[in-house]
């Protein structure tokens, strides 16, 4: 029951959890060109992270294995802020992506 209290913003849905589950998974090549996707449907739908948000995702030690890595990071921002429907589409197309590897 503890564990649910501590549920990660991307495992509220088990489409996202899974394409997130697959990128941790996959190798650096792979989770780059993944981030790239993101940022590009980020691009395409004109969504912005507030600067500070993004400097405050550098501003502290890192706790999250994509925080590693600035362009996955940032990648992981753009999508956490996307509209619901925008995140499904993304996580599907990661999760075709990733399972054609």
């Amino acid at each position: 029951m503890e564990e649910n209290l501590r549920q990660r913003w991307y495992d509220l849905d088990p489409t996202m959890s899974l394409a997130v589950s697959l990128m941790h998974e996959t190798d650096t090549q792979n989770q780059k060109e993944c981030a790239e996707l993101i940022k590009n449907k980020a691009k395409d739908f004109n969504i912005h992270i507030p600067q500070n948000k993004l400097e405050e995702a550098f501003n502290y030690f890192y706790k999250r294995w994509y925080d590693k890595d600035k362009e996955l990071s940032t990648a992981f921002q753009y999508l956490k802020i996307m509209p619901f429907e925008l995140q499904k589409e993304v996580s599907l197309e990661i999760i075709e992506k990733l399972e054609q590897k």
